[in-house]
């Protein structure tokens, strides 16, 4: 049905043994992260009327203020806003930087340059009107040490100075080589952060890495994290948004600005996806467990085939985004490609690189998904410049992710 050589499925056969003690160790996080779910759900009693949606204002909907509640607990904090109103992760951290800053006050980025579509929101490049820049937020940023480890000595003299008042810490790798930091690490630059001043506010962009451990981001001392629902947390089944989850300070500062002061979240219709938002967050243990399944297993067979990666496939993972260092454009044109066909939308479609919003190159996806842009769904993509590196993640089930890869290599493996 699908032309994949001998030598590609001779190749796979074996990288999935090599990946049997990874694949129980994924298996076993999202146990104990299913776990962690239903014991949320058993908490705020989640029942059908959890589900009836609201619409114009949205006033006084009980299964959105009950799903607030849910994933509060689930992320380790206090506080949480979950909303289709948030129309990608971007927005959802942009809401949360806002909530964390004020004129004057400078924003300390931990972990580098971040990613692409941030750097409009801070004001690093353009002139778009409304980014921090534009409000009188500064900027300033340490890098990672050489090891890809938070250089937690270069934070700590960073945040002592005047008038820092959020540190971000991007916590999956965006479009970089660097590997996405680890809980444990995000935990001592919040410990490193806090001991020179309490009051500086540790804000991760959590995007692509829910679940993927057994602990979030506020179990360790962030004071703010946000993210998106058509990655991790929506299970492949909410169809938009995104959530903010910490302080009730912060999460309150939050909703004021995806909404309006005075309002916050008290309303936001939910217009009756409800319970696409439950039972997408009640299977997300299990759905990002398949996409990292399916990420080990293009790791070991591109390894195979002769291609960097990272991680590897033994290395441990803090997100689901799968690099693979291709060298040149026609490579990474290639793997796309193979993604592309095995996807169950526009499978018959040719990924070709193209202008998008909020990046500086052009950019190649593969992306046949049920909804639009959704990267728990399998994806790959990648901006056109050097070392042309693909990022890979998703795979609703790792069935449909290995037939992918599969596909992928098969298009790198051709003469």
């Amino acid at each position: 049905m699908f032309e994949i050589s001998g030598k590609i499925q001779k190749l796979s056969e074996r990288a999935l043994g090599d990946a049997e003690a990874r694949f129980r160790e994924i298996d076993e996080i999202a146990q104990r992260n299913t776990e962690k779910v239903l014991h949320a759900f058993h908490r705020h009693k989640v029942s059908d009327a959890s589900f009836i949606g609201s619409t114009g204002y949205g006033y006084n909907d009980r299964g959105r203020e009950t799903l607030d509640m849910i994933y509060a607990d689930i992320m380790g904090m206090m506080s949480a806003l979950v909303r289709i109103g948030f129309v990608s992760g971007t927005h959802a951290i942009t809401a949360a930087l806002f909530a964390s800053l004020r004129p004057g006050q400078k924003l300390l980025s931990a972990t580098g340059t971040p990613y692409d579509t941030l750097h409009g929101v801070i004001g690093l490049k353009g002139g778009f009107s409304g980014s921090l820049k534009d409000y009188g937020i500064d900027y300033k940023q340490v890098e990672l040490n050489d090891f890809g480890a938070p250089d937690l000595s270069a934070i700590s003299r960073a945040a002592i100075e005047d008038k820092v008042a959020a540190v971000l810490v991007q916590r999956s790798r965006g479009y970089s080589s660097r590997r996405a930091l680890t809980v444990r690490e995000i935990g001592e630059i919040c410990d490193t952060v806090h001991s020179v001043n309490k009051s500086i506010v540790v804000f991760v962009d959590n995007c692509y890495g829910e679940f993927t451990e057994v602990i979030e981001p506020g179990d360790v001392g962030a004071d703010l994290i946000a993210g998106s629902l058509i990655k991790n947390p929506g299970g492949g089944l909410a169809p938009t948004g995104g959530y903010v989850a910490g302080r009730e300070d912060l999460v309150e500062a939050a909703a004021h600005r995806l909404t309006s002061p005075g309002l916050g979240g008290e309303i936001g219709a939910t217009l009756g996806v409800n319970r696409l938002l439950y039972q997408g967050l009640f299977i997300a243990p299990h759905t990002v467990a398949q996409a990292l399944k399916t990420a080990v297993f293009c790791a070991r067979l591109m390894e195979l085939l002769g291609y960097k990666t990272s991680p590897g496939y033994m290395d441990p993972r803090s997100d689901i985004v799968q690099m693979i260092e291709l060298g040149t454009p026609e490579l990474l044109e290639r793997f796309c490609r193979g993604i592309q066909a095995a996807a169950p939308v526009d499978s018959y479609v040719t990924p070709v690189a193209g202008d998008m919003p909020g990046y500086e190159h052009k950019v190649i996806m593969a992306a046949g998904s049920f909804i639009q842009g959704a990267s728990i769904e399998l994806s790959a993509d990648g901006p056109m410049r050097e070392p042309y590196n693909a990022f890979m993640q998703g795979g609703l089930t790792f069935e449909s992710g290995k037939l992918g890869v599969m596909l992928a290599a098969s298009q790198l493996d051709k003469s």
